[in-house]
């Protein structure tokens, strides 16, 4: 078996299929938003120039810059001396009901 002549054959079958897709896809085309594989092959993208890049990464940092203004920064909630010991005393009645049941 040459490798060489069967890959070759296997290349020529894709072409074949390829190609004769690509007219099926034609001929079922009906030109209203639907190409051919061929022609969106062709179709290029859209760029943006220079300038409009330029104008829409200044929008896009003044939008930024609005939003980093809008934040302001929460209070702080600070807990009284004798919530804290409250809490305390209760977590520690806990521990002592879990140890006292061991």
């Amino acid at each position: 078996m040459d490798l060489n002549r069967i890959l070759a054959e296997l290349r020529a079958e894709r072409d074949r299929l390829d190609r004769a897709i690509v007219a099926i896809e034609g001929l079922k085309s009906t030109g209203r938003g639907s190409a051919s594989r061929a022609q969106r092959a062709v179709r290029k993208r859209r760029t943006f120039s220079a300038a409009t890049r330029a104008r829409m990464a200044a929008a896009q940092r003044a939008r930024w810059a609005k939003a980093k203004q809008a934040k302001t920064p929460k209070p702080v909630r600070r807990m009284s001396r004798a919530a804290r010991k409250k809490i305390a005393a209760a977590q520690r009645a806990r521990w002592a009901k879990v140890k006292a049941q061991q």
